[in-house]
């Protein structure tokens, strides 16, 4: 059973992109076809290219994708290799690209792919499930130091210490095997008021989810080789969910937008100084998006358009 998806910033996104008849576009993160369906509606001669990974969304992508038009292609590879599979199709230049970093309801929602820290289920977390590294694995083989780092980088979790040390110690006895055996070790192993506060879990488990999924180096090699697959005009539309993809978002986008400050005061800037690309905006959800929908309260829309030709 494909459980509902409500795709975030959806509207605004394809707004954005300022599709025409004729646009090429890639849709990074296929999902379950919420941004990628509305696209292709609006391309009637125009080509979609798709990246999933992941066998269920695929599959139900390509039902609902077929019933629109034949003008797409779904490419089950990660989008690190954005450049390399668009190559390999002969595709040099793109007129938009689309990055949704959530991830998907489903894979939330379904028991067995391990993502909640509600429901229990067997410690998964790979997007990608034919790759060896999995949750299981780095919760029961990392070292204390290695699972402190990646709780503090990847979750900004201020008891990362405390919850590193309480795992080591729980699987001297037990291997643990269970994403509500792992919440448990997690609550043990922080402050009452802490728990009071948040799901103590949450940060502890995307940061478990970005190691297990290589997330954030994936995400900058494949944005910066998105922004040299943009035609002129063409935009990149990036929704990120948390903190550490933004940051990586906003420095890559201010890194090939930004003119240096000492010819900023010229009258005219030469045109070999002049940068390719320029930030159209960042948005976030309305009000009513909040209110329909509690999993986008942190997201966050970036935009920027190829203004140059190389």
């Amino acid at each position: 059973m494909i459980l509902m998806h409500k795709s975030v910033l959806l509207e605004e996104s394809i707004s954005k992109l300022n599709l025409n008849d004729s646009s090429i576009i890639v849709d990074c993160t296929l999902g379950y076809a919420g941004h990628s369906s509305k696209i292709l509606k609006q391309i009637p001669k125009g080509f979609l290219y798709a990246f999933d990974q992941d066998d269920e969304a695929i599959k139900h992508s390509s039902e609902k994708l077929k019933n629109i038009s034949s003008n797409y292609e779904i490419i089950r590879s990660n989008f690190v290799n954005i450049k390399e599979e668009l190559n390999n199709r002969n595709v040099s230049k793109v007129d938009g690209i689309l990055y949704d970093l959530g991830v998907s309801s489903p894979q939330l929602d379904e028991d067995y792919r391990g993502f909640s820290f509600h429901k229990d289920a067997n410690l998964d977390m790979r997007m990608d499930t034919t790759k060896e590294l999995d949750a299981k694995y780095v919760v029961n083989n990392y070292s204390e130091e290695e699972l402190t780092k990646i709780f503090y980088e990847y979750g900004e979790e201020k008891y990362s210490r405390s919850i590193a040390k309480g795992i080591v110690e729980y699987r001297k006895n037990k291997t643990i095997e269970t994403t509500l055996e792992l919440v448990e070790i997690i609550k043990n192993n922080v402050p009452e008021k802490y728990k009071r506060e948040k799901h103590p879990a949450r940060k502890v488990f995307q940061a478990i989810r970005i190691e297990v999924n290589d997330e954030i180096n994936v995400f900058k090699k494949s944005l910066r080789d998105a922004l040299s697959l943009l035609a002129l005009n063409g935009r990149i539309c990036v929704i990120t969910f948390h903190s550490l993809e933004d940051r990586v978002c906003k420095e890559i986008f201010k890194e090939v937008s930004e003119i240096d400050e000492s010819l900023k005061r010229l009258p005219v800037i030469p045109l070999e100084y002049q940068k390719d690309f320029k930030i159209i905006g960042t948005y976030k959800p309305s009000k009513e998006e909040l209110e329909e929908n509690n999993r986008s309260r942190s997201a966050r829309l970036h935009v920027i358009e190829r203004v140059k030709e190389r």
